[in-house]
């Protein structure tokens, strides 16, 4: 009897595989077409897609119930299976892997389960994502507060921690980071004498580069990151800054007082949460002067509203949205604000994630001495997968400026390019041991 039953459970089991494997066929095939993937499945059977072009991926999946979390919600599990090596990367790399998957995805049809999973999480992403001071300050904590040392290990000098801003492919990610604070600055028309307040200021860089061209004013940054708040405050001791020049507080941006010539905001908006926007814009209209300045840096999508990854949400950024721009653009008009110029960097941040992630990968046994090897997996996953969703999918970064007046800015955007090639000259006059060039080095560089 035992026997029996033994026999019978092989050939339930068997058949299992079997159609798991038939249904993963059928989906996949559908979706690569192009390149060459090959998939190991739970019983040992080789799956091939695509048409043999370009480099090889080859995959595994360990077990099947393995295999139908990657079918039924890759979105959420494929990360998690990654993490526990219950998927494994046999050939290629894990970013080849979801590169092709995002790749091909673009001209494919998901799925009936995959289409009505994403429109129940697409229609309930304003009630996941209300952010209340407290929740936002745990949020904060679970990404931000992890030891320093980890984000020296793939970040570049000035722990610039968002999209740089490349002006050639090849510039080094210090080199585009660089330019990325001289961008800003250029659109903010920093001046002497200028408060400038930075919301989410993270470890500091930008708001000490905002003091150089605010020189004789005063610059004010906020985060709700205790490990930034610290380092900030170190970076500015170090450098000799006074309080007056800058300063940085452990603060909400809903508790602030005053008024400030320049706002910037540089990868916080993404953290406000969607049911947040009226507040976050009204705040930001009460704060700024009738003839300051405003510039909103935010990951965006380029395409309808969607909702966030789960798998980010759960694991990386909890509490975070990437918005449309139709998600956005209301929420400023009705805060009273003008929208002056939009700019949407595309591919930035894929180059800027390639770097984190070679960066990362090159120096994964320190990681691992800080954290786990699992902790390593979930990272190199969110580094991957981010790169891979900026290259292939409609992700990008909108630089949206704000004044509350038509005419606080010059008409044509030449001011731009001229702020920044006068902040370069100025670098570059200090690298060369002007005297001058010292004194802006302190403020600028």
């Amino acid at each position: 009897m035992a026997q029996t039953q033994g026999f019978l459970f092989e050939r339930i089991g068997a058949a299992a595989a079997a159609f798991t494997n038939w249904i993963m066929a059928r989906a996949l095939s559908r979706i690569v077409t192009h390149g060459s993937l090959d998939i190991t499945t739970s019983n040992g059977r080789l799956l091939s897609f695509g048409d043999a072009s370009g480099e090889r991926v080859h995959v595994r999946f360990a077990d099947l119930a393995a295999q139908w979390a990657f079918l039924i919600d890759a979105d959420m599990r494929l990360g998690e299976l990654y993490m526990d090596r219950r998927f494994l990367v046999e050939h290629g790399s894990l970013y080849d892997f979801l590169a092709m998957m995002l790749r091909e995805a673009q001209n494919a049809r998901h799925p009936l389960v995959a289409r009505l999973i994403d429109g129940a999480r697409t229609r309930l992403r304003t009630f996941r994502h209300r952010n209340l001071p407290t929740r936002s300050k745990a949020n904060v904590a679970h990404h931000y507060d992890l030891d320093g040392r980890l984000y020296e290990l793939f970040l570049d000098t000035d722990r610039q921690y968002s999209c740089a801003y490349f002006e050639s492919p090849d510039q080094s990610l210090d080199g585009a980071q660089l330019a990325k604070k001289r961008h800003l600055a250029a659109k903010l028309q920093v001046a002497p004498g200028n408060s400038v307040l930075d919301i989410g200021c993270g470890w500091g860089g930008l708001a000490l580069h905002m003091a150089g061209h605010a020189r004789g004013g005063h610059v004010l940054g906020i985060t709700l990151s205790e490990e930034q708040h610290a380092y900030a405050m170190k970076r500015t001791a170090q450098r000799g800054e006074s309080s007056a020049a800058v300063e940085f507080a452990l603060q909400d941006y809903r508790s602030l007082t005053g008024r400030f010539d320049r706002i910037v905001s540089v990868g916080m908006f993404e953290h406000v949460g969607l049911a947040s926007y009226r507040a976050f814009f009204e705040k930001c209209a009460e704060l700024l002067e009738d003839d300051g300045v405003m510039v909103l840096h935010t990951i965006g999508c380029s395409a309808t509203p969607g909702f966030t990854t789960p798998w980010l949400d759960k694991y990386i950024f909890p509490g975070g949205y990437i918005p449309a721009l139709s998600e956005i653009i209301p929420e400023i008009e009705e805060a009273g604000l003008f929208v002056t110029d939009i700019e949407v960097l595309r591919l930035h941040y894929a180059w800027t994630l390639a770097e984190w992630r070679r960066r990362f990968m090159a120096r994964w046994d320190e990681a691992a001495a800080l954290y786990d090897e699992r902790f390593c997996l979930m990272w190199e996953y969110y580094l991957a997968s981010a790169e891979a969703a900026f290259r292939y999918e409609d992700l990008v970064v909108f630089q949206i400026q704000l004044t509350k007046r038509n005419d606080t800015l010059p008409v044509t955007r030449d001011y731009i390019g001229a702020h920044e090639k006068a902040a370069a000259r100025r670098l570059e006059a200090d690298l060369e041991g002007t005297v001058e060039g010292k004194a802006d080095h302190v403020l600028i560089g």
